[in-house]
C-alpha cells in the first residue's frame, strides 16, 4: 500500500501556507448508539453499575480540568497585569523624555483602569499591550538619551522577562485546552458525559495578526 502522504510525488505548495487558529467551538454531540451502549449495559445490570461509577469520575475530572484550565488562564491575566504596571512607569519616565506618540499615550490611559481579561478578549488585550510595549520599544532605541536611564533600561529588561515568562504560561494554557478538547471527545465515558453537560471545545491562545506580521519583518 502506498503512502497516502508522499512527499517525493505529492502536491507541494511552494507559496507556502499560513497558520492560524479557528475561533470555533465545536458541541459534543452523541447519537442514538450510545443510548443504546447505555441500555445494554444496564441490562446486564453490574455493568452498568461500573459505567455509572466511571461516569462520575469522569464528570468530576472534567470539573477538575476545566478549574485547571481557570488557574492556567489567570497566570497569564496575572502576567499581563504586570506588564501593564511597566508599560505605566516606562511611559512616564519616557515622557518626560521626548514627546511620545498620542497612541501609545491612549493605550495606557485605557489600562489604567485596569484589565479584565475573559476567554473572548484576552487574545486581544495582549496584542494591544504587545502594540504600545512595542512602540515604547521603538523609543528607546531611537533615543540614546534614554538608554542611559537606569530604571527604563531596568524596566524594559523586566517587560521582556514577563514576556518569556507570558510566553511560557500559554504555552501550558493551550497543552490543558488540548488535553479538554480530546477528553470531552473520548468516547464512551467522557464523551458522554460531555455532551449530556452540553460541553464544546475551547479556543486556544492564537496571537494578533499585528504580532504575526511583526515576526516576517527583518532584525538584524
Amino acid at each position: 500500500m502506498a503512502n497516502e502522504l508522499d512527499e517525493l510525488t505529492g502536491v507541494v505548495s511552494k507559496e507556502g501556507r499560513d497558520i492560524n487558529v479557528i475561533h470555533q467551538q465545536l458541541p459534543v454531540k452523541i447519537g442514538a448508539g450510545s443510548l443504546i451502549f447505555e441500555i445494554l449495559l444496564w441490562i446486564l445490570i453490574i455493568p452498568g453499575l461500573i459505567f455509572l461509577f466511571m461516569k462520575i469520575r469522569a464528570r468530576h475530572y472534567l470539573r477538575a480540568l476545566q478549574q485547571k484550565i481557570q488557574h492556567n488562564a489567570s497566570q497569564i491575566d496575572n502576567y499581563l497585569e504586570q506588564r501593564v504596571v511597566i508599560l505605566q512607569n516606562v511611559v512616564g519616565i519616557v515622557e518626560k523624555s521626548i514627546k511620545l506618540d498620542t497612541d501609545v499615550m491612549k493605550s495606557v490611559a485605557q489600562f489604567r483602569g485596569g484589565i479584565n481579561p475573559t476567554d473572548e478578549n484576552r487574545n486581544e488585550v495582549a496584542g494591544e499591550l504587545d502594540a504600545a510595549l512595542t512602540n515604547v520599544r521603538v523609543a528607546f532605541e531611537a533615543y540614546p538619551e534614554l538608554k542611559a536611564h537606569q530604571s527604563l533600561a531596568d524596566a524594559m529588561q523586566q517587560n521582556s522577562y514577563l514576556q518569556r515568562e507570558i510566553t511560557a504560561a500559554r504555552e501550558v494554557y493551550n497543552d490543558t485546552v488540548l488535553r479538554w478538547n480530546q477528553d470531552i471527545f473520548a468516547w464512551p465515558t467522557k464523551m458522554i458525559v460531555a455532551a449530556r453537560a452540553n460541553y464544546t471545545t475551547r479556543i486556544p491562545f492564537s496571537t494578533s495578526q499585528e504580532m504575526k506580521e511583526q515576526a516576517r519583518q527583518t532584525f538584524f
